[in-house]
Order: C-alpha cells, then structure tokens, then sequence
C-alpha cells in the first residue's frame, strides 16, 4: 500500500459501474445501457491520476500537493467526490 496525503486511496470498481450504466426504466431491455459520456470521463480522469509523475512529500501534508498538475488536482477531487477514489 502506499500512502499520499496521509491517506490511503482506492478505486471503488463497483462505483465506477453504478455510476455509468444507465438505468433501464420501462424498455424492456436486459442488457445494461452505458453512458458514454459519463464513461470516457471517469476513465480520462483515472487515467490522469495513474500517470501523475510529480513527486509529493508526504511530510509536508498540503504543502507538499502545491506541485501537482491541476488536471491531478481536478481529477483527483472529482473521483473523490463522486466516491470512485475512498480512502481505506
């Protein structure tokens, strides 16, 4: 496990489905609809998180997150809001 901000995160997957399958109300369809939209974000967005290459001191708490990319930033507190990344 490692630790950042103090924290440890994961990716909820299961949240990641709730949150872009599209509920099929009254169609009469058995196979899940998929929000594109909703989809190709949280993957981009992911995608942001997993590749940040900036190195944060963990001993600086908050101070330390001020070289982050704000794509990182936005990204990070996006899924974190929306529950994709929990803390353990």
């Amino acid at each position: 496990m490692l630790k950042f901000l103090g924290e440890h995160y994961f990716i909820d997957i299961e949240k990641v489905n709730d949150i872009t399958i599209l509920k099929n109300i009254g169609t009469g369809d058995t196979e899940p609809n998929i929000s594109l939209v909703k989809f190709e974000l949280v993957k981009t967005m992911i995608d942001v998180v997993m590749t940040e290459s900036e190195e944060v001191d963990d001993n600086l708490g908050i101070k330390g997150s001020n070289n982050l990319s704000l794509p990182f930033k936005l990204a990070f507190n996006t899924l974190l809001t929306h529950g994709i990344i929990k803390t353990l």
